[in-house]
């Protein structure tokens, strides 16, 4: 606006005053587009990120939706509004609802029902919105509200998100999220002057408050950035995996705001806080819901209006967390408790979506995993345990029983052997650093070659570790077989006369049957052959068979015992990847560091490795000692051979000898 003469001063001071009365009188309509109020939200009018779509639209990991105007919704014919259920009947649904027709339902009862069913998704809401985007009716917007709460000194601007959907664990249609910028000044003109104090993210039923010139926010000149997790759209500061465990509002699951990620510079529209009825927004009169009547949390959201900060932003403010935890960093072994606990998070949300949305598919599936873990308990057989010889025939809860016994006798000696993981690990994160260094560095360069080696060191530095704890232990089994002491000492000197073939031969293994799994066609070999490479290490340390005659005789040893090798085996793999998680799960719900939970389940999984090694020689010796004593069972392409040799017309039936 001009500022020249006193005509413009004149017009520039009513202007100001017209804005302060509109602060002063939440029902005047939004201030003009060059008032304060309009200057002030534009300047500190937020950059949202989220993480770009790679293969869009129907890909959840990545963000398939942005903060757009609640005008996608209003006047669309797909669009339904629900009126509540009451005695008698119901009016018929309202197709293509208005900013009128909302305004005048003052109850809480009805919805707004899109197109779609939330509890069965799939990408329907997510190719509404990319139809929605390329016909030009999604613009990044953010509704923009200035706010002062009585008998508190200064302002809020408050910027509200409107999303289509969320897709997170409590999938819903409509999303409403936020965040506020607080000033000490009660006037716009006074904060643009100023400048802001503090600042707070929305983040489900809580937030995160931190000062302006906080290190954790980053900003763009006046603009602070707000990272919105992959489908909840909760804000955040930084890119990262957020663990919320309920506390403080923060919501039960992992929010991801990593990248990779683009950059949306959202348009700010002033919003006024109590609208009149006929006005632009008289919308946000609205009480009901900006989704589908679902039950708990699958159902659709109410407007910012309905929210305490709202009217009451400092009381808000003051209730926010001052920081969220992040999933911690590092080379631990084993899965982290952390990630265990963002699958197993989502993993009950979508069955409690289940069944919400299909009862007796919840119950099937229910029954399911009981019977696949009970049968297989009622059915092994677990006494007698017999450690004397330790090559002889056992059932699978026989021989976990037989390992269990084995690993009390000598625990001093394999917990020793055990926490020889720790300083690998230690080794293996100091590479995985240095390999960040070398990326980042390289990132920076003139050439603008990006190499990060950092997930490739943690992701053969943990199996090496554990092959090289495991190999010992086979080597401890092999000096007590033989009627030696065994030590720590004894089996690691062991395990280096063999050193190359036992510490890799399980990795070549695995390597192997990912590469006949790549081809698509080789996935049933692949899975067959990942159990029959399974006694690698076995056969070198305790047969002394070079590596290629391993893979052989491990091959030989398991035939005709496939099914049997892949229950123990199986059992033993989900012991050693559960214990740690299960034990360390609770610790979640306490105020311990999640580097502290991290580590204790990766302390309880060190310990497991001996165990489940042990299980795994047993195993292995159990199918020596049943070789020894029936035939040798032969391929299945020979038998099919001698099959059809017998049934060939004319050939006579061969005689019984003797």
């Amino acid at each position: 606006m001009s500022r020249r003469g006193g005509w413009g001063a004149t017009v520039g001071a009513a202007v100001a005053a017209v804005a302060a009365v509109s602060l002063a009188a939440p029902a005047a309509v939004p201030a003009a587009a060059t008032s304060p109020a309009q200057r002030l939200v534009d300047t500190y009018a937020p950059i949202v990120v989220v993480r770009a779509q790679r293969d869009p639209p129907c890909d959840d990991q990545e963000e398939q939706y942005r903060p757009t105007t609640v005008d996608v919704a209003l006047g669309n014919p797909r669009v339904r509004l629900i009126a509540p259920r009451r005695a008698g009947p119901r009016p018929p649904p309202k197709y293509a609802p208005t900013a009128a027709d909302l305004a005048r339902l003052l109850s809480v009862g009805y919805h707004i029902d899109l197109p779609g069913d939330p509890l069965k998704s799939g990408c329907t809401y997510a190719r509404d919105f990319a139809a929605l985007e390329r016909a030009g009716r999604a613009p990044a917007i953010a509704y923009a509200h200035i706010v002062r709460q009585p008998g508190e000194t200064g302002l809020v601007v408050q910027y509200w998100f409107y999303y289509w959907f969320n897709q997170f664990n409590d999938v819903h249609e409509g999303d409403w999220e936020g965040m506020q910028i607080v000033f000490d000044a009660n006037t716009p003109a006074r904060a643009l002057a100023e400048g802001p104090t503090e600042i707070g993210l929305f983040q489900h039923g809580g937030g995160e408050r931190a000062d302006w010139s906080d290190d954790k926010l980053s900003k763009r000149g006046t603009h602070s950035v707000a990272y919105a997790a992959v489908g909840s759209h909760a804000t955040f500061y930084e890119s990262a995996v957020y663990v919320g465990n309920g506390q403080g509002g923060s919501g039960l699951g992992c929010d991801n705001t990593t990248g990779p990620s683009r950059e949306l510079r959202v348009r700010p529209v002033l919003v006024p806080t109590r609208p009149a009825l006929g006005s632009r927004y008289q919308w946000l009169r609205f009480q009901g819901r900006w989704g589908q009547r679902e039950a708990s949390y699958n159902n659709g959201p109410t407007g910012p209006n309905t929210k305490q900060q709202w009217l009451r932003p400092f009381d808000t403010q003051d209730s926010l967390r001052s920081a969220s935890p992040k999933l911690p960093g590092g080379a631990l072994l084993g899965p982290t408790v952390t990630n265990a606990f963002c699958g197993t998070a989502a993993a009950v949300s979508s069955y409690i979506n289940l069944a919400a949305g299909t009862p007796l598919g919840a119950v099937l599936l229910a029954v399911g995993l009981i019977l696949l873990i009970v049968v297989p308990v009622v059915l092994t057989r677990w006494r007698p345990v017999e450690l004397d010889p330790l090559r002889r025939r056992r059932a699978v809860g026989q021989l976990l029983r037989a390992a269990l016994r084995l690993y009390r006798r000598n625990w001093r000696t394999l917990l020793t052997i055990g926490l020889v993981t720790v300083p690998i690990i230690a080794a293996v994160d100091g590479l995985r650093w240095v390999a960040e260094q070398i990326g980042r560095d390289a990132a920076h360069g003139s050439s603008g070659l990006h190499l990060d080696l950092s997930g490739t060191v943690t992701s053969i530095g943990a199996p090496i570790a554990q092959a090289v704890v495991a190999g010992a232990v086979v080597a401890f089994v092999r000096e007590l077989e033989r009627g030696r002491v065994a030590g720590v000492v004894t089996s690691y000197r062991a395990l280096l006369s063999r050193f190359g073939a036992a510490a890799f031969g399980p990795l070549l293994a695995t390597l192997g049957a990912v590469l006949l799994a790549i081809t698509i066609i080789g996935i049933p070999i692949a899975i067959r052959k990942i159990v029959d490479w399974q006694f690698v290490q076995q056969e070198v340390l305790l047969e002394g068979r070079s590596l290629r005659q391993a893979f052989r005789g491990s091959t030989r040893l398991v035939r005709g015992h496939w099914w049997h090798t892949l229950g123990a085996i199986g059992f033993l793999w989900l012991l050693s990847v559960m214990a740690g998680p299960v034990l360390g799960f609770a610790l979640i719900f306490t105020t311990l560091p999640l580097s502290a939970v991290n580590l204790f389940g990766s302390l309880v999984f060190a310990l497991l490795i001996p165990f489940v090694a042990l299980g795994r020689t047993l195993l292995y010796l159990d199918l020596a000692a049943a070789r020894a004593e029936e035939p040798e069972p032969a391929p299945w392409w020979g038998r099919w051979r001698r099959r059809r040799a017998r049934d060939a017309p004319g050939r006579p039936a061969p005689q019984a000898s003797g």
